[in-house]
């Protein structure tokens, strides 16, 4: 998993300045939604929008069923948007690609995410991610995708929360020696 994170990181980091041609909105339904620059598409409106607040996109790139039995998606959360509540049986990794957003695991004070965070979700720690206030965010989703890992979809995040943790969210912390490996990566090192 440590080698695919890292690949995928790899990935991520080579495709940063890719052209969002990609992520225009062809729907014409939409009202003038802002975009965000990111290198992976933006995606359909998310089927799964019953467990969101918001709008959010959704562009599954692995849907675990190949020998890795890994589940990738490209998740791009409007301001505001967010998951409900939710738990994965199974643990998930959120790789942030661009914009800002917030990340809170409960009965811990909430975390602004932004692109290059990379956020590691204990399997059944409960827990909900979306866009700022005044931003969009989109996320690179990792989670093993085999008959045991459920995601598990509680309440909803209510406004109250939700603004909570605008007002006290602090900044998220990666693990250091994550950030030397994407340094190392960028540098050309490895």
């Amino acid at each position: 998993m440590k080698k695919l994170c890292l690949l995928v990181l790899g990935v991520l980091i080579m495709n940063v300045n890719a052209e969002d041609d990609k992520n225009s909105v062809s729907n014409g339904a939409e009202k003038n939604i802002e975009e965000l620059s990111q290198p992976f598409a933006k995606g359909e409106i998310n089927p799964y929008s019953e467990h969101f607040t918001g709008t959010t996109h959704l562009h599954n790139m692995s849907d675990g069923a190949d020998a890795l039995h890994i589940s990738i998606a490209n998740v791009t959360f409007e301001k505001c948007a967010r998951t409900d509540w939710h738990y994965h049986t199974g643990g998930q990794i959120l790789l942030v690609t661009a914009g800002e957003g917030l990340f809170q695991e409960d009965g811990k004070t909430a975390e602004k995410i932004t692109a290059g965070d990379v956020v590691k979700i204990a399997p059944d720690a409960k827990h909900w991610h979306g866009g700022g206030a005044e931003t969009m965010m989109a996320h690179i989703s990792v989670m093993p995708a085999n008959p045991e890992n459920k995601t598990v979809w509680l309440e909803k995040v209510s406004d109250e929360e939700y603004e909570k943790a605008v007002k006290t969210a602090v900044k998220h912390q990666n693990n250091p020696k994550l950030e030397e490996a994407v340094k190392e990566l960028k540098d050309g090192k490895k």
